[in-house]
């Protein structure tokens, strides 16, 4: 027997090709790159990555540029040694997304994210945003760890699902030697 969210996570499918999706990303275009929302468009996919119908959660999307992952070279005043435009950005576009938000809403720890859509200029994420301030988020024995000093500012420091990943923290064994337990530690030899 399915779910109601796998009904919605079909539904979510068909509707990609339709007008109303284009007008939808013409709107979120449009609008402010980090944008506050009274509930999340991807309902199936907030509920599985942690999201809960109670007082101090929030939903935020942001819209980031697609490309420009490499560095501009610089107009001078370096060695040619360091004019070099080959070091890139090693942090993916999830994660780039969820500390931006952080940044905007800096009461709010990140609890996690995932991609709504994409358009050949731009992405947009949705992000779970937690207040531990909060006693709902206190007295909750699955949420309340996001209270602890150690989960401060989580997500500049690649605590999040996207930094993890994005930090190679996904493997294990003889293949993660080199990424435990930072890059900088392994001689930036893992990334």
């Amino acid at each position: 027997m399915k779910s109601a969210y796998t009904y919605l996570r079909e539904a979510m499918r068909q509707k990609r090709d339709t007008k109303e999706w284009r007008e939808l990303l013409t709107r979120w275009r449009k609008s402010r790159v980090v944008v506050r929302t009274a509930k999340p468009f991807r309902l199936d996919q907030a509920r599985r990555l942690g999201l809960k119908a109670k007082k101090g959660f929030t939903i935020a999307r942001v819209r980031l540029r697609r490309g420009g992952h490499k560095k501009t070279r610089p107009r001078g005043g370096r060695r040619s040694k360091r004019m070099t435009i080959k070091k890139s950005l090693k942090m993916n576009y999830r994660w780039i997304a969820e500390s931006r938000a952080a940044r905007k809403f800096p009461n709010l720890e990140v609890l996690n994210s995932y991609k709504l859509a994409q358009d050949g200029r731009n992405y947009f994420f949705e992000i779970i945003l937690v207040d531990p301030k909060i006693p709902e988020i206190r007295k909750d024995k699955n949420l309340k760890w996001l209270g602890s000093k150690k989960n401060k500012r989580r997500v500049f420091r690649g605590l999040t699902s996207a930094g993890r990943k994005s930090r190679g923290l996904r493997n294990k064994g003889n293949r993660a030697i080199k990424v435990r337990p930072s890059v900088r530690s392994g001689g930036r030899k893992g990334k």
